[in-house]
């Protein structure tokens, strides 16, 4: 079977079982704080497994493209170098929400490898949670018993906690799960060691699906209660197992990378399985290719912050590895894209739809790093250089991981280039600049949060489209503790206050009880449930309270949000369709807005966007809005879905006129509203990626005053004249021409000043020592320095002893042979003799300068300085 074959059985063999069938939601996680990918299969039902939202579908399966490189789940630099491990992958999955449990789970399971795949049966083993007397729980001879109707007891091993207990996090739903592994070595080899001794020891008994049983919550205090609504939760390695179904002793030998694999090498004149470098190379960028496309379709660039630099790590270690094991000096990964395309496209058209941008982005990102590669690697011969004039054969560890934290620099390139230069790097320094990193990360991110008290049971309800106060009470709160701070989550029954999401920020306000009035300093949504931040609880958290949102704030936010449609219609209408949202942010003070377009917006696109947006404004459009509509009749109604979101079946359309998005976000209820719209600012932000910034409101009569002060500012100084652009260029000529006389001024004076400190000359010790006091500017202090030097290139010295503006300044600078014969020390001398003008300073052995805030020390410098010209 081909692995598109496979991918589909899996999907139609649930569907038979009664379950709903869903597509994978996006790779790159927005809106949630815990996690920046999706990780798991599970990811996008947390909040029905939490309770947050209501169970849809009893039953669902899917392929979910996943991504593992950082937190706990961090697989990155095993990639590449073993046959199993990836950082973007697919998990197939089914789900059972309060419905089936381990008979059904473990049934269908077997049916679908056995009788579906046709997979060995005498190649297949399982794990049981073996119990835990620390948590007071007994083996799973459920989930034990169900499994002995397939399999003899010596294939059903047990399991210990880490292997066979599953945990959403510290807190939350968990339970035992129940592992299947599959042994693909030879019969030869079977036959000599038992494949039940090897299980999650030799990668060749490999783990293809975990069978999780969620049935228990796990409390602040580490302690377990059952759960209300037991899940089953189910997670299968596509490529592990299209790797089994297809008999293969690695993921890289399946269809699923051969086609990208075989391009590498057209690509790069390699062939894989010649070499363990080359193949490990052909590897890394073989899985890393995959992540970065679909990162980027879902709408995450490179960047050097949170999720956005873990992508531009991944694609780094693909340029390195292309750089340093297939001679790849120049971009060629993006030349990949269709051969993925070929493997993966059908399954997911999103790599079609965007396969311009995702060339555009990763060419760029290529071509930047291959110009840090080589600036890193300068860098790295000037220490290499250093070290050995020095008879050191080690380089810093710390000098190693500033080529590594700050160049992209990974360990193993520094040790192959210091290894041909016949050095070592200092392993435990390395180690040590690193744990203090992940330790400044650690204590960054540290977050400590208690149980929820819960006050009453519910959900709460949004009432914020069409109300700014409601009467509430409180369901839950709890208290949180991160980065020496504390403040309160605090869930409504029903709330105004609008949660951060889809780039809109939350919603800030109040909590008032008769005299009382806690302030609610902002609003945000974690696992599906508008959290209230405050710094304290009410006094009476039993009582009824009217909350109520910051209307200004809202009202402004309304208006730049209401503007980002506008502008998106703006500039689809003026630049062309191509144009697609790609990022937006939301708040009362300025509005952002990212987009698909290639080149910078010139001065009258941004004029005619300017002049389109205000148009609407005028036009004073009134806000149509259709709540809980069909997806698909959204789509009909002219709605764009964006890449890279997640939508329900039901969503709601906000329309301004013919501006008809897909939007939760809260607007303006007519165009008119807004007043004013002005770009303050154009930019780039990835290839292919441009950012405009803007403003409206009250926020734009604060800019236009502004512009308007600076113009009666600048008139009053030029005398209030008629044509203020005229003459300001009369006034830029006047400047530049009394420049240029100044400059042949202080020309003829230095050459003045030159002949009378050559006038004056000292011989110390046989050597000619030229002299320069009294108040010179700095840069003709040099400047003479270095004349001095030309006109007498042996046995001479330049001594400044200089003020200018009440700021001492030494320089020396001496000829090369006294720097070789007599060593003298230009930096030595000045550092030594600066401390008569308070100051410091230093340079190179020949030119060195110190400046101070003595000037009354400047005579004793001078003559110390002298004193050591020998």
């Amino acid at each position: 079977m081909t692995s598109k074959e496979i991918r589909e059985s899996f999907k139609s063999f649930f569907a038979s079982k009664g379950h709903q069938i869903v597509a994978s939601a996006p790779m790159v996680i927005k809106g949630d704080p815990t996690l920046m990918f999706t990780n798991a299969g599970m990811n996008q039902f947390k909040d029905i497994i939490l309770g947050n939202a209501p169970i849809k579908y009893p039953r669902v399966a899917d392929s979910q493209k996943c991504l593992r490189v950082s937190g706990k789940h961090n697989d990155l630099e095993e990639v590449g170098h073993d046959t199993y491990h990836h950082t973007m992958f697919e998990m197939l999955g089914n789900w059972s929400f309060g419905d089936y449990f381990k008979k059904e789970a473990i049934e269908w399971a077997w049916e679908y490898l056995t009788e579906v795949l046709k997979l060995d049966k005498d190649r297949l083993y399982v794990t049981v949670f073996e119990g835990s007397s620390e948590e007071g729980l007994s083996r799973d001879n459920e989930a034990a018993g169900y499994w002995e109707k397939y399999l003899s007891k010596d294939r059903i091993l047990n399991g210990n906690k880490k292997d066979n207990f599953w945990e959403m996090g510290d807190t939350g739903p968990c339970g035992p799960c129940s592992e299947i592994h599959i042994d693909i070595r030879s019969d030869e080899e079977r036959a000599k060691i038992d494949g039940a001794t090897l299980v999650n020891i030799d990668p060749d008994v490999i783990e293809i699906w975990n069978l999780v049983f969620m049935q228990y919550n796990r409390k602040a205090d580490k302690s377990l209660e059952p759960l209300p609504a037991r899940v089953i939760d189910t997670g299968m390695g596509f490529e592990r197992l299209c790797m089994a179904v297809q008999g293969k002793v690695s993921n890289y030998d399946t269809d699923v990378f051969q086609t990208i694999i075989k391009a590498i090498g057209e690509l790069t004149g390699y062939q894989y399985g010649q070499g363990n470098k080359v193949d490990i190379a052909m590897r890394v960028i073989a899985d890393h290719i995959r992540t970065i496309a679909f990162s980027i379709t879902d709408g995450q660039l490179p960047s050097n912050a949170k999720a956005g630099y873990v992508i531009r790590r991944i694609l780094r270690r693909a340029v390195r590895y292309g750089y340093t094991f297939l001679g790849q000096h120049k971009s060629f990964m993006y030349k990949l894209i269709p051969a993925l395309i070929e493997t993966m496209g059908e399954a997911y058209p999103e790599l079609v739809q965007q396969r311009t941008l995702i060339e555009k982005v990763m060419k760029e990102e290529e071509e930047s790093f291959l110009r840090t590669l080589e600036i890193g690697i300068k860098l790295l011969d000037k220490q290499i250089a250093e070290s050995k004039t020095k008879n050191s054969t080690i380089l810093n560890g710390s000098d190693a991981f500033t080529l590594y934290d700050t160049y992209g620099f990974p360990l193993d390139l520094t040790e192959l280039i210091l290894r041909e230069n016949g050095m070592t790097v200092d392993q435990k320094g390395f180690d040590a600049e690193m744990q203090k990193q992940k330790d400044r990360a650690r204590n960054a991110a540290a977050v400590e949060t208690e149980d929820w008290v819960v006050l009453k049971e519910g959900n709460t309800e949004f009432l914020g489209y069409d109300f700014t106060e409601c009467e509430t009470e409180i369901l839950r709160y709890r208290k949180v503790k991160q980065k020496n701070s504390e403040f309160y989550q605090i869930v409504l029954s029903q709330t105004p206050f609008y949660a951060e999401m889809g780039g809109q920020v939350g919603d800030s306000g109040w909590l008032i009880h008769d005299d009382e009035k806690i302030e609610i300093t902002d609003t945000k949504r974690e696992n599906n449930l508008a959290v209230h931040l405050s710094k304290k609880l009410p006094l009476d958290i039993t009582a009824t309270f009217t909350a109520r949102i910051n209307t200004s704030n809202r009202t402004a936010t309304e208006c730049n949000h209401t503007a980002t449609h506008l502008l998106h219609e703006a500039l689809r209408e003026i630049l062309g369709t191509h144009v697609e949202q790609k990022g937006s942010f939301v708040s009362p003070s300025v509005l952002r807005f990212d987009f698909s377009h290639y080149q910078k917006l010139t001065d009258e696109e941004i004029r005619k966007v300017e002049r389109f947006v205000t148009a609407k404004v005028r036009a004073d459009i009134a806000r149509v809005e259709n709540r809980h509509v069909p997806i698909e009749e959204a789509k009909m109604m002219g709605a764009m879905a964006l890449f890279g979101e997640k939508y329900g079946d039901d969503v709601r359309v906000i329309s301004f006129g013919n501006s008809v998005e897909l939007c939760g976000g809260t607007h303006i209820s007519s165009t008119g509203r807004i007043g004013s719209f002005r770009i303050v600012n154009e930019s780039s932000i990835a290839a292919g990626i441009r950012r405009i910034e803007a403003i409206t409101a009250e926020a734009c009569e604060d800019y236009f005053y502004t512009q308007q002060d600076i113009l009666t500012e600048m008139k009053s100084l030029l005398n209030n004249a008629p044509n203020l652009a005229q003459t300001l260029r009369k006034f830029f000529e006047e400047n530049s021409d009394l420049k240029k006389q100044m400059e042949e001024y202080v020309k003829e004076k230095t050459v003045q000043v030159k002949e009378l400190i050559i006038k004056k000359k000292q011989i110390v010790n046989g050597i000619d020592v030229f002299v320069l006091t009294n108040s010179v500017p700095a840069e003709i202090v040099k400047d003479l320095a270095f004349q001095i030097k030309g006109q007498f290139p042996a046995n001479s010295v330049f001594i400044g002893a200089t003020d200018a503006e009440n700021k001492p300044l030494l320089t020396v600078m001496l000829s090369d042979d006294l720097v070789k014969d007599h060593s003298l020390n230009a930096s030595q001398l000045v550092r030594d003799a600066a401390k008569h003008i308070q100051g410091g300073g230093g340079g190179q052995p020949h030119f060195a300068t110190a400046g101070g805030k003595n000037s009354e020390g400047l005579s004793n410098a001078l003559n110390e300085i002298i004193s050591k010209i020998k």
